[in-house]
């Protein structure tokens, strides 16, 4: 199936474009899902000249069948789960805190190396556009949302270049709005709209946020 972006950062620029033409992102903070939302956000965040930072979710995926999620955990906290999943897999309690714990432990670990020694930036009582390189099922951005709303961000605005019908609607009912200019029927996968889709490594995402990111 043939892409409709090039590669995320040609996403980004026609996201950029999209955001800078609504006044709620004058003056906002743009924070990035490693690891594929950051090329993309960074686009974002160079089109609006906002600062940029990472906001790290994990999914937690169901045990033994680890690419179905059945949640996921943000900074702060937060956790989502998916109670349809949970209950269909069958997955305890038991499981489920220790899927949790890993998954804590993930973030605090991405944090560390993504940020390094600068300042995260703080959400308080501002405007914040979170930004991903796609939406599938929308569980690892609904976490993200969450823990911008337990850290008192005014506004928050979802924003990605590509994303399932399904998954845009059920945001639209947790951020202040969702921008989403390519939203495909059938969706199939966020990949799949996409020319070049190549893992994003951890090196590209320090190099990212080190040239973007405030002290």
């Amino acid at each position: 199936m043939e892409g409709v972006y090039a590669d995320r950062a040609a996403a980004g620029r026609a996201l950029g474009a999209a955001l800078a033409r609504d006044g709620r992102t004058r003056g906002a903070m743009v924070l990035a899902l490693p690891r594929g939302g950051v090329p993309v956000a960074a686009e974002v965040a160079a089109a609006l000249d906002a600062a940029l930072d990472v906001l790290v979710v994990r999914k937690l995926g169901v045990p033994g069948h680890e690419e179905l999620a059945m949640g996921a955990v943000a900074a702060g906290g937060v956790r989502v789960l998916d109670q349809r999943v949970v209950r269909e897999a069958g997955v305890d309690g038991e499981a489920i805190a220790d899927v949790t714990r890993r998954g804590r432990e993930e973030v605090d670990r991405q944090e560390a190396v993504f940020r390094g020694d600068r300042t995260p930036l703080a959400p308080q009582a501002a405007r914040a556009i979170v930004v991903d390189d796609g939406l599938a099922t929308g569980s690892t951005m609904r976490a993200a949302v969450r823990a911008l709303r337990a850290m008192a961000a005014a506004t928050i605005v979802v924003a990605v270049p590509v994303g399932s019908a399904p998954a845009v609607e059920s945001l639209r009912d947790e951020a202040d709005a969702v921008v989403c200019p390519c939203v495909p029927e059938p969706f199939v996968a966020v990949g799949a709209w996409y020319e070049r889709f190549e893992p994003v490594g951890e090196d590209e995402v320090r190099a990212l946020l080190a040239r973007l990111s405030p002290r």
